[in-house]
């Protein structure tokens, strides 16, 4: 459980934004992602209004939530693991937001003129340069939809449409991201809460992976 704690926590702050206009709005919803990381692959759920979002995912026995508000101001990591008796959640202070904002990677962004249908979606290619690492990636974009600023995506925000296909970076390890559906599904109450939960720093929750 550790390692995948571990993946889990770091995908935390690859914090990310769309930022381009589109023909559909979605004020609040669920998206569903595939993550593709060095264990394997996971699917994450983005739940989502026009203030609030959380990413959901499920690490081997571990529930993973990462809550956040649309300013930024607020983000919160939830670890719960029924089989040990684990609910713990930590709020991130002001300065160990900034310290993650600090620590995400630069990208700039290159137009193609390649285009494809990416899961469903009218998506064209736009090359990707981290400025800090040096490192080039690929990403497909789209301007079919357009999202309210999450806590998956804000790296991407000048990319010239809504990322589909792209590279996270948490850790210094690459992750590969599809986004495979958009719905307007009703949020469940208390999604966004931390109801039943401990609340612990986030250095111990980032002991609890074995960091």
């Amino acid at each position: 459980m550790n390692t995948k704690l571990k993946i889990a926590l770091g995908l935390a702050f690859t914090a990310i934004a769309f930022n381009a206009s589109a023909q559909k709005t979605y004020t609040q919803g669920v998206v569903t992602y595939q993550m593709t990381v060095p264990q394997g692959e996971v699917e994450s759920k983005l739940y989502f209004t026009a203030d609030s979002n959380a990413v959901v995912s499920q690490q081997g026995p571990a529930a993973i939530k990462m809550v956040g508000n649309a300013s930024g101001s607020y983000f919160a990591v939830l670890v719960d693991v029924p089989v040990a008796s684990i609910k713990k959640a930590a709020v991130l202070t002001p300065d160990e937001i900034d310290q993650a904002i600090a620590a995400a990677p630069k990208f700039t962004f290159t137009p193609t003129t390649e285009t494809k249908v990416i899961s469903g979606f009218n998506c064209k290619k736009v090359d990707v340069k981290d400025t800090k690492s040096g490192s080039s990636y690929t990403a497909w974009v789209t301007n079919d939809i357009t999202l309210p600023a999450v806590s998956l995506t804000k790296a991407f925000k000048d990319a010239g449409g809504t990322p589909v296909q792209f590279t996270a970076i948490q850790q210094g390890q690459a992750v590969n991201v599809l986004l495979k559906s958009v719905s307007e599904e009703k949020i469940p109450a208390g999604m966004f809460g931390l109801a039943g939960f401990e609340k612990i720093s986030l250095d111990d929750l980032k002991a609890m992976g074995g960091r």
